[in-house]
């Protein structure tokens, strides 16, 4: 694509979900492209040669980290965004591992040409534990800046004023991300949407596993504004913060494994959050636990 075009397709993005001719119906959404793996565990495991954390490069300005198994059961995602005056890491980790050294490589990396690395801001998915453990570690690393995983200290550092109705826009320098309260698995869930790559990170609140919903109104309201917020932008991928789920459709694995060496793929799509919504609405006031092909609704009772 040439400079120009570029130029025009971030702009509308901005604005309207496609470029539109001036005649005809409108064109597919222009977004930098990237590679998923087809497995993200190795066929035969050993812990004690395994990264802490496995990095796979999207594309040159988007990493995907997942941590080992063998620190720690639950194995989240997280995810660094280069921007031209800032990375963002969404979430830190769980238990057992540190990441602040692998987005020192990163950065470091990415930044060869520059006098200084580019400075770092964390923000999270939500506020777990298998979410937020590694931020002590980056509290302490030079300029970098650590949000809290609180609604009051996400509200304060967007701007947010009517939260979790209101949405938030940030720019990392020449990469703008849209902030999106989905309280429902936990106070301070958000979703994540880059309008670069048009990835959609939605933590918790949907990917191939169990779903836990602690407040349901707040879930059900939270999916609903994801499909109105996706109904004028382009979904590339829909990237969650786990796999649980099984290749076989419906058959996922039992909490605590390790080592899943037939698991589903990390990417689903906007046709499973309207799978969702859907759901949801036929249930009505009455969550109950449900599997579907790609996840499942898994209700907490308090």
């Amino acid at each position: 694509m040439s400079p120009i075009v570029r130029v025009v397709a971030v702009i509308c993005l901005g604005c309207a979900p496609t470029l539109r001719s001036q005649s005809g119906p409108p064109a597919s959404p222009s977004f930098e492209s990237g590679v998923l793996p087809v497995r993200w565990t190795d066929p035969n495991p050993d812990c004690a040669q395994a990264p802490v954390f496995r990095v796979h490069e999207y594309n040159p300005t988007l990493f995907i980290l997942r941590q080992s198994g063998c620190t720690h059961f639950e194995k989240p995602f997280l995810y660094l965004l280069l921007g031209t005056k800032e990375a963002l890491l969404v979430d830190t980790g769980a238990r057992g591992a540190d990441i602040s050294k692998t987005v020192d490589e990163l950065v470091r990396r990415k930044s060869v040409h520059e006098v200084n690395p580019l400075p770092l801001l964390v923000v999270h998915s939500h506020g777990h534990g298998d979410h937020t453990a590694g931020d002590t570690a980056l509290r302490g690393r030079a300029a970098t800046r650590v949000i809290a995983a609180q609604p009051q200290a996400i509200m304060e550092f967007f701007g947010l004023k009517d939260w979790p109705a209101e949405i938030a826009q940030y720019d990392l320098g020449n990469r703008i991300v849209d902030i999106l309260p989905i309280p429902g698995h936990e106070p301070a869930s958000v979703a994540i949407y880059d309008r670069r790559t048009g990835i959609l990170l939605t933590g918790d609140t949907l990917y191939p596993g169990r779903l836990y919903v602690r407040d349901r109104r707040a879930f059900v309201e939270s999916i609903n504004r994801l499909v109105d917020f996706t109904r004028t932008r382009g979904v590339a991928h829909l990237l969650g913060a786990h796999i649980e789920n099984t290749r076989t459709p419906y058959l996922d694995y039992p909490e605590g494994t390790k080592f899943q060496p037939e698991e589903h793929v990390l990417e689903l799509g906007r046709a499973h959050l309207l799978e969702l919504q859907e759901a949801l609405r036929q249930m009505g006031d009455h969550l109950e636990r449900r599997s579907f092909r790609d996840f499942t609704v898994w209700p907490i009772v308090p």
